[in-house]
């Protein structure tokens, strides 16, 4: 049987979208292809990722990762194949519709405003994504999102920073700015690009914190170079080879999987 790929008309009943989609997966691919003319970026890739799930999909360059958020997110829609986010089918869903149903991502450069302090920035990303962010009125001081953007901050160790303007931020402090705002309007699923692209060994450090404290119910997909980062903050891994899956495991199996080692980890891995 062939599913037919309709976006649902804004008349919609909500209740029964959420009903619908309450028990689903939080992330499903099924045979998600996409290409550039003949080129195939990503081909057949199909993995699940449960609700709560943190899951990180490695490579080397070229293997796909990119494409593959991409297409999850909606800045590209797959050739073929069907996503679907917590059991409803976005396949060809724009992005920002696929945000309003909780998916957020970083990116691998900085999209800041740095001219504002921290703490300006984290507050517009919650009224970004807030029934009042057309509104032009100032926030008041027991402003809900003024607490939520306070509690953000905290969430990604940067309440030292708060009253900072974001160009003075170090890089690793605006890595950590970006999870905060990606951490706005309570996501139910995150996309973390390279979090740790550019970081100290310190920074580091403090990024699997943030990472690892993160809510419970918020599942997340990490691409990442850096294995020693992945490994420690995921529970799951998807390795991709010349745009397809080539190995699934726990983080322990990928590490000690002989075919790995030789493709991305090379002997001297420890």
């Amino acid at each position: 049987m062939t599913l037919t790929q309709t976006r649902p008309g804004p008349a919609r009943n909500t209740a029964e979208r959420l009903n619908s989609v309450s028990s689903g997966n939080a992330l499903e691919l099924r045979g998600v292809t996409k290409l550039f003319g003949a080129l195939a970026a990503i081909s057949d890739v199909t993995l699940t990722v449960r609700p709560g799930e943190r899951r990180a999909v490695l490579g080397s360059n070229g293997a796909g990762k990119t494409t593959l958020f991409n297409c999850v997110t909606g800045d590209f829609l797959p050739t073929s194949g069907t996503i679907r986010l917590f059991g409803e089918d976005v396949t060809s869903f724009p992005a920002h519709e696929r945000i309003r149903r909780g998916l957020r991502r970083t990116y691998q450069i900085s999209l800041l405003f740095g001219g504002l302090t921290v703490a300006d920035n984290v507050y517009l990303a919650c009224r970004g994504v807030s029934r009042g962010r057309f509104s032009l009125l100032r926030p008041r001081v027991n402003d809900v999102l003024v607490t939520r953007a306070t509690e953000l901050i905290e969430a990604v160790h940067l309440t030292p920073a708060r009253d900072t303007l974001v160009a003075n931020l170090s890089y690793g402090q605006q890595r950590q700015l970006e999870i905060a705002l990606a951490l706005a309007g309570a996501p139910r699923f995150i996309l973390f690009d390279e979090p740790a692209a550019g970081l100290s060994p310190t920074e580091r450090a403090e990024l699997v914190s943030i990472l690892t404290g993160l809510p419970a119910h918020i599942g997340f997909i990490i691409i990442e170079h850096d294995m020693d980062v992945a490994l420690r903050v995921a529970e799951s891994v998807t390795m991709l080879h010349n745009g397809r899956v080539f190995k699934e495991g726990t983080p322990e199996q990928i590490e000690n999987d002989t075919e790995v080692q030789e493709l991305y980890l090379g002997n001297g891995h420890g």
